[in-house]
């Protein structure tokens, strides 16, 4: 287990304790466009879920706020993606944050679970009460950038409007989110000619409707190599 604490706007905290770790893949809102991917993805040798969405369950204690991510190697990248925490039983403990999923693409060619299960879920340090954001959900905007090099590189840019909702799993699996539990949205497509293997990610979730930005970034650090 994990221990979690999220500043939200009106100056309070949100301590949680993360006793359940979910991560969404293959969750865009236009399913016709997964499925196109999900073959695109088995040409490349990556095992396609047996339905889509897909859930995964992950390792609690990989949840983490932190600003460095240890890798054993050089193929590792992160995913922009929203996370959904539930702080508490009531409708007003249910936030929202940014997050990255940082995934093993060496791993993931054997099986997308143990690729998950690899590198941490690295989550913002502030957030945002669901019910003050809902309304206007679609419009939020997630953008991620890397650093290779000493140069910064936009490798991420969408709108919440690419994902399924918070809502959709909220009623679809309501009875696997409980207090503490964690889930991460999936993601969605990189740009083009940007190397994902980078040195430094930097995540940014912007509502444009209050102005208010929630980011995280975090070093990727490569581990000794084993000996023997």
């Amino acid at each position: 287990m994990t221990d979690l604490v999220f500043d939200l706007p009106d100056g309070a905290t949100a301590a949680v304790t993360v006793t359940r770790l979910l991560n969404a893949g293959y969750a865009g809102r236009e399913q016709e466009e997964v499925a196109a991917h999900v073959a695109e993805l088995a040409e490349l040798g990556i095992p396609a879920p047996a339905v889509t969405p897909a859930l995964y369950p992950v390792a609690p204690y990989l949840a983490a706020q932190v600003d460095g991510v240890p890798v054993q190697h050089g193929r590792t990248s992160g995913e922009a993606e929203w996370a959904l925490v539930v702080a508490g039983p009531a409708p007003e403990d249910l936030l929202l944050t940014v997050a990255c999923d940082h995934t093993d693409r060496e791993l993931e060619v054997h099986g997308v679970a143990w690729s998950k299960n690899a590198g941490l879920d690295v989550l913002g340090r502030g957030a945002w009460r669901l019910a003050d954001v809902e309304e206007h959900v679609d419009e939020l905007r997630l953008r991620a950038w890397v650093t290779a090099d000493g140069a910064e590189h936009l490798i991420q840019d969408a709108s919440l409007a690419a994902l399924l909702p918070p809502r959709y799993w909220l009623d679809e699996i309501a009875d696997l989110l409980v207090p503490g539990t964690v889930l991460l949205s999936g993601t969605f497509a990189m740009l083009p000619g940007v190397d994902q293997f980078a040195q430094h990610w930097r995540v940014e979730l912007a509502d444009p409707v209050t102005s208010r930005t929630l980011d995280l970034g975090y070093r990727v650090e490569r581990m000794p190599e084993p000996i023997g």
